[in-house]
């Protein structure tokens, strides 16, 4: 009998021991970690030793390179050894680029000749050959991985098409730049085929996928979620671009104006399809011809500037319709390259369609993405499913204001300011020297002129006490800091003494400081537009000289205050020496003061400017 208890109880001891063993085994299972609402980083997958690095072909719904196949996607994943070893399944942050494989040098003669008269042709420019430089596989890009991996996220990247190890051709805003992410996020979610070499038959599965998946990135990376994100696709539930280009018109136009970016004086779309075209050499030949001479140098319009139905398709405004994932929107203010008005145009319409939208505007250039946190936010609530509250907060708009650390904006209702309130100002003689800028409306009818001057830079012009290439019109002294936020607007009455002419405006804070320690501190916003399509942006009219035309249009977004002791001063001249077309000197413009109005968005209103400013 006590042999018989002493065996029991052995067994016992034995099977209790085996339960805890296992109950150890579950606990030391490996799964993220959150806290405040956010993912933390998790030892286990800290360890870049241990991570699975690999890649694949996916299998595209098109074929855009001429050869009979359907297009395959270059795609590499890295993610936790866990994945494997513990059979764990993770959501995905994936990053899609054209640029991974390296673009075209600069070399001289690769952009359009910007000396010509307006309407006229540029002669032919260098074509470059992009001289492949793709990481060594199975990688094709490291970056955002040492950020998201070790917070319990698998990082995908891939190759857009026509660039890297991709098949295709590269069409800048064409619809398989839209479908090519798709596929991968399709793959991803088991409904594609992903295969393990270029033209192999091998298929190779995500089976380590939540099927969750978040887009993030920069510039034309921060424009392919938000081309992906149009065409619907299940999955894609959360898309942060950062400096999105979110339409090529209004990245190479502006109001009807052949316009460059701000830096790339001349390019054009046709230019940065040769910049980025780094795809299978014995298909440039056929992609050249299909993409670049034939389909946009037929459609782009160097001559008129107009907006077409082939510039629509590459707005992707006009594809939001099938949009769901949420959106965390990421510009800054004084990016002149691709202009703050590509994200706010968005942003306003994900707000329009009941999408979860948030923006965040810092005071910078080119790209600069939002907090760490504030992404981590996202991404943990939309792919891993923490309710922690990003989607019901009060506040939609965090703006880095002007001194401060882009890290630690100031929370908004919205943007614009929910506070503003549209101010009308008047122009009163004298803008070849300093005129006026008031909210009275002029007693008289007055009309003064400048002559076009494009060898003097705005810079030039606005410091200039007196000049006839520019009328310039100004506030009284602030005698309290004005806050602006939304989008300023001009209407401009004006005759022209040629048939064609630019027009360029720039919103200026006075005095001029060559010295200024920030970039906000002379410009505060500028705008564009061709008189020429006062009527229509898709049918330009020749200006009859001495006719009178009414130019209405929109400056770029801003949200700035500026200090008191400053003046607003509105600068309008013809030819911008750092964006538009460099016509020979001389086409004077005249403008009706009587009848050309700004209109600025200014927090607490019309009678705060008239106490503060008058």
């Amino acid at each position: 009998m006590l042999k018989t208890l002493k065996i029991n109880f052995i067994l016992a001891l034995a099977i209790a021991f085996s339960f805890q063993g296992f109950a150890q085994d579950k606990t030391e299972k490996v799964t993220p970690i959150f806290k405040d609402g956010e993912a933390q980083i998790v030892e286990a997958f800290n360890n870049p030793e241990k991570w699975i690095h690999h890649d694949l072909w996916v299998e595209t719904e098109f074929d855009t390179d001429g050869d009979g196949d359907l297009d395959r996607m270059h795609v590499s994943v890295t993610r936790p050894e866990q994945t494997d070893t513990e059979d764990l399944k993770l959501p995905i942050i994936y990053i899609t680029s054209p640029y991974f494989a390296g673009v075209a040098s600069d070399v001289p003669g690769i952009m359009w000749d910007v000396k010509r008269e307006l309407g006229g042709k540029s002669e032919e420019r260098t074509h470059p050959e992009v001289k492949r430089r793709a990481a060594p596989r199975p990688m094709i890009s490291y970056s955002h991985i040492q950020k998201w991996l070790p917070r319990g996220y698998i990082v995908v990247h891939s190759s857009s098409p026509g660039t890297g190890y991709s098949d295709g051709a590269p069409t800048v805003g064409g619809r398989n730049e839209s479908l090519a992410p798709k596929a991968v996020i399709d793959w991803l979610c088991g409904r594609a085929k992903g295969y393990t070499e270029r033209d192999g038959k091998k298929e190779v599965k995500a089976y380590w996928s939540t099927g969750k998946v978040g887009m993030t990135g920069t510039s034309y990376n921060g424009t392919l979620p938000l081309a992906a994100a149009t065409t619907g696709v299940d999955g894609l539930e959360v898309i942060i671009p950062i400096a999105p280009n979110t339409s090529y018109y209004h990245y190479y136009r502006s109001n009807g104006l052949v316009r460059s970016p701000g830096g790339y004086l001349g390019e054009d779309i046709d230019v940065l399809y040769d910049f980025i075209h780094s795809g299978d050499e014995d298909k440039r030949a056929y992609n050249n011809k299909v993409v670049r001479d034939t389909d946009m140098m037929n459609n782009m319009d160097r001559q008129s500037g107009d907006y077409s139905d082939w510039w629509a398709a590459r707005d992707y405004l006009n594809q939001m319709d099938n949009m769901e994932a949420a959106l965390l929107m990421s510009h800054g203010f004084n990016d002149w390259n691709v202009m703050p008005e590509h994200s706010y145009r968005i942003y306003k319409a994900a707000k329009d369609k009941g999408l979860p939208a948030q923006i965040y505007y810092h005071q910078n250039g080119h790209g600069g993405p939002p907090p760490t946190s504030m992404m981590n936010k996202w991404f943990t609530k939309y792919l891993h499913g923490i309710d922690n509250g990003v989607d019901k907060e009060e506040n939609k708009a965090y703006i880095v204001r002007e001194y401060d650390d882009p890290q630690n904006p100031t929370a908004y209702k919205d943007y614009p300011n929910p506070n503003t309130q549209d101010v009308v100002l008047h122009l009163s003689e004298g803008g070849n020297t300093k005129g006026g800028l008031t909210p009275d409306k002029p007693k008289v009818e007055i009309a003064e002129s400048l002559i076009d001057d494009v060898s003097l830079s705005g810079a030039e012009l606005a410091k200039a006490q007196n000049s006839r290439h520019r009328l310039l019109y100004v506030t009284p002294k602030l005698k309290s800091d004005i806050h602006i936020s939304g989008v300023p607007k001009v209407s401009i009455t004006l005759s022209s003494n040629k048939p064609a002419a630019n027009l360029s405006v720039w919103l200026v804070s006075l005095p001029w400081d060559d010295n200024a320690p920030k970039i906000t501190d002379n410009i505060i916003t500028r705008g564009w537009a061709d008189p020429k399509n006062y009527m229509s942006l898709t049918n330009e009219e020749d200006l009859v000289p001495g006719r009178s035309y009414t130019v209405n249009f929109d400056l770029q977004p801003d949200d700035q205050i500026i200090k008191a002791g400053q003046q607003i001063g509105l600068m309008i001249f013809s030819s911008d020496q750092e964006f538009t077309i460099h016509p020979e000197s001389g086409t004077e413009l005249t403008i009706e003061l009587h009848n050309t109005t700004l209109t600025i968005p200014v927090v607490k209103g019309e009678d705060y400017y008239r106490k503060y400013v008058n």
